[in-house]
């Protein structure tokens, strides 16, 4: 039997807890607004957010099979929606012709059938589960060409797709959708329209330490806080890429293995390679401006009683 569904915006903030997500308010409502009225959801925000990270969590508390569509540029609808299985396709040609069938309309027939239909995530996604509709997964639809998102309007108005050979296949029930970006272009109105839209933040620093406690139990609470304070001041800094949630729970885990129980410089510049991904951004912080915002957090957190 399917999960239920959430039946309100504090029963899906506390589905996506269940799952160890830690959403705000806005996003959950957005979330639940969409799962209420089935529509997609489109979430835009900066690279290791979470943006991802929310459908693997509804697949996984809701019981739903999960399918991802990861865009790239070049994505077309044998990768997307559907190919024909061609090897298999010429050894019935071949078969008929060693048996002596010579009807054409009959055999195009037989190898135009769904058995020889490769389903790709767009129409796997469309297809009826017993589990319930699955969460269809569109990764970094920024990614992709602008004429596949025209592709998509048809999927995401009617939830069909068609195949010129079999004609329309429908699903009986719309998939939970959720559409992500980066933001590296614009996405076109018409299928934001389709959309309920949401903004997905960096998360101020209350929620960033819940995150690491739920994600990276094993760090100590001076380590879990030391991490967040350094990742939240270097986010005011000047940097090409700013370290998203991904990379504060990545540090942590890291700062974990090495048997760290709080920040030290010596261990902040050994390691910044986990937190910072670009060489500039690690020239620039790992010396005396690591120290310098080192002593600005543990200064903060003595403000606090975190000693």
């Amino acid at each position: 039997m399917p999960h239920p569904l959430p039946t309100s915006v504090d029963g899906t903030a506390a589905l996506l807890q269940s799952g160890d997500y830690v959403a705000d308010r806005s996003l959950a409502t957005a979330l639940y607004l969409a799962l209420k009225l089935k529509r997609p959801l489109f979430l835009e925000g900066e690279a290791g957010v979470g943006k991802t990270e929310i459908a693997k969590v509804l697949a996984a508390t809701l019981g739903r099979r999960l399918v991802r569509l990861q865009c790239y540029e070049g994505l077309d609808v044998a990768s997307a929606v559907y190919e024909w299985n061609y090897p298999r396709q010429m050894i019935e040609i071949r078969l008929a012709e060693a048996a002596g069938e010579k009807d054409r309309a009959a055999l195009e027939r037989d190898i135009f059938a769904r058995e020889f239909l490769v389903e790709r995530p767009l129409l796997q996604a469309l297809r009826p589960d017993p589990a319930g509709a699955p969460v269809l997964l569109i990764d970094e639809l920024d990614r992709a060409d602008e004429p596949f998102e025209a592709f998509l309007l048809e999927v995401l108005s009617d939830w069909q797709v068609t195949v010129p050979e079999l004609g329309t296949i429908k699903a009986a029930e719309p998939p939970i959708v959720i559409l992500t970006s980066n933001r590296t272009r614009e996405i076109h109105d018409a299928l934001k329209r389709r959309c309920f839209y949401a903004w997905v933040d960096y998360p101020s620093a209350a929620r960033e330490l819940e995150i690491v406690r739920r994600k990276a139990p094993g760090a100590g609470e001076r380590l879990a806080a030391e991490v967040v304070g350094f990742v939240q001041a270097l986010r005011k800094a000047d940097l090409f890429k700013l370290p998203g949630v991904a990379e504060t729970l990545d540090w942590a885990s890291a700062l974990v293995q090495l048997d760290k129980l709080e920040l030290d410089p010596a261990a902040i510049d050994d390691t910044l390679g986990v937190l910072l991904k670009y060489q500039d951004d690690i020239a620039k912080i790992q010396g005396s401006e690591a120290g310098r915002l080192l002593e600005q957090v543990k200064a903060e957190l003595a403000s606090v009683g975190i000693r």
